[in-house]
């Protein structure tokens, strides 16, 4: 009798793991980005940095909820000034929270001078040095890109040396839409103007030994941001660099479009293994940018922080109200972190759906549900006490913490 082989026999398996890119680690504050390290998430406030208090209160809010990196504005020494006072009254009133600096325009003395107070200084190349446009210019000669080179180490230098002494950060953010006039000139409005932009800040800091580095590069288009980044990695890698990359689609807007833009953009890179920190930047109060990004990475399997829930999209199979029956599920459980819980509207694919869940719920007959831990059908009870039922089964298996 011939004998009919199981077609995965000697197959080798796929590799369902994002393998995330090799970066160097890079301290900021507290929390680490880069290296074997999870997905850092970030976001910004919206206060006046002059204002100590409600600064204060915006910076708890987010760490509160997540947010792990908060990022300020300093644009004059003023508000360079007033970081000490609000790194004060958090460690004070709260706790210390990695703070980063965003500094534009012109800003080596206020660069200089918040750098004493924050963890990490963000800088524009595109900015940081400003080159007045010529509305009669036709091309850059060698001799004047040279020049603004040399006058950008000049205004960098400092700031690297202090950054470097004090064992603090700097990221080089280069956006689409705030390139040098040379840079455009030179590579036109492209990624690869954006990369090379990076790339000269970049090597200004190692030749000052100088390696605490975190490197982005946004853009409002999510093609654009996506081929930037790209880009920057085949750089790096051609030149032995492994920075760690922040990622974002900048102004990507606000609601399901804002959020559908930032996953389009920062998903997609994260799911190739390229990223290290996230911040997703919505039209909306800082707080409503941490759930989106904690949802993007846990939907690639990158950080676990919330309840994962599986359910069917519902058919005429469908034995109960799926989508009742899935709130009132999620409004019991939600706390439980770590957990994956499933709920299916029938039993023709309900067990394989849910093979990988911890616990499910499906509708097996009219009236009643078939609870499984993993695989394993274990009772079947009245719809009515499906989801009592389910949580006294999580608490027999001793993963149940009240809310």
């Amino acid at each position: 009798m011939q004998t009919l082989e199981n077609p995965q026999q000697n197959k080798t398996p796929i590799d369902t793991k994002i393998n995330r890119r090799k970066t160097r680690p890079v301290k900021v504050g507290d929390v680490i980005i880069g290296g074997d390290n999870p997905v850092v998430v970030q976001s910004m406030i919206n206060e006046d940095t002059l204002d100590i208090d409600g600064s204060v209160a915006a910076i708890r809010r987010l760490h509160e909820i997540g947010c792990e990196i908060v990022r300020v504005t300093v644009p004059s020494i003023g508000h360079a000034k007033a970081l000490a006072e609000i790194k004060a009254k958090l460690a004070l009133t709260y706790k210390p929270v990695p703070l980063v600096a965003d500094v534009h325009h012109n800003g080596m003395k206020i660069a200089l001078e918040v750098a004493k107070h924050v963890d990490k200084v963000r800088i524009n190349p595109g900015l940081y040095v400003f080159e007045k446009p010529k509305s009669d210019r036709t091309e850059y000669t060698e001799t004047e890109f040279k020049e603004i080179g040399a006058k950008i180490r000049e205004t960098l230098e400092p700031l690297v040396v202090s950054l470097r002494e004090q064992g603090k950060a700097m990221r080089i953010g280069v956006n689409h839409g705030s390139l040098a006039e040379r840079m455009l000139f030179t590579y036109g409005d492209t990624p690869e103007g954006m990369v090379e932009s990076a790339l000269e800040f970049i090597k200004i800091c190692e030749s000052l030994d100088f390696y605490n580095i975190v490197i982005s590069l946004k853009a409002s288009r999510v093609p654009v941001m996506l081929a930037a980044y790209r880009l920057m990695v085949a750089r790096m890698d051609e030149l032995g660099m492994e920075y760690p990359l922040h990622l974002g689609v900048t102004e990507a807007g606000d609601g399901e479009y804002g959020r559908i833009k930032s996953t389009a953009g920062i998903g997609t890179l994260l799911a190739d293994g390229i990223g290290d920190t996230i911040r997703v930047s919505l039209t909306e109060a800082p707080e409503k940018e941490i759930p989106v990004c904690y949802s993007i990475l846990q939907a690639l399997g990158l950080r676990k922080t919330m309840v994962e829930y599986v359910a069917c999209p519902s058919c005429g199979r469908t034995l109960f109200n799926l989508e009742d029956v899935l709130h009132d599920v999620r409004e019991a459980t939600k706390h439980l972190t770590g957990l994956d819980i499933a709920v299916m509207g029938c039993i023709v694919n309900g067990p394989g759906e849910m093979a990988d869940a911890d616990y499910g719920y499906v509708g097996k007959q009219p009236g009643y549900i078939s609870l499984y831990r993993g695989r394993e059908e274990i009772k079947k009870v009245p719809e009515s006490e499906g989801v009592q039922q389910l949580i006294e089964l999580i608490k027999a298996d001793g993963r149940w913490v009240d809310p």
